[in-house]
């Protein structure tokens, strides 16, 4: 009865799981960002429209003018 107490005993298995915590504040605060950054990416696009366009504009008269 005795040899079994010194002979391998197995040992048990840990459980290894992340816990995961659910905050409705952050939550929110994430999508709150990433609809802002969308806003403001979409208001970005005319400007940069707009100086292509400009620069378009600018370099066809400069062309215009050293052909004559």
């Amino acid at each position: 009865m005795i040899r079994p107490m010194f002979g391998f005993r197995p040992k048990p298995k840990k459980f290894d799981y992340p816990f995961r915590y659910y905050n409705p504040e952050k939550d929110e605060r994430e999508k709150r960002r990433k609809r802002i950054k969308f806003e403001t990416h979409t208001r970005r696009r005319p400007k940069q429209f707009t100086r292509v366009v400009f620069y378009a504009v600018l370099l066809s008269i400069i062309i215009y003018l050293i052909s004559l």
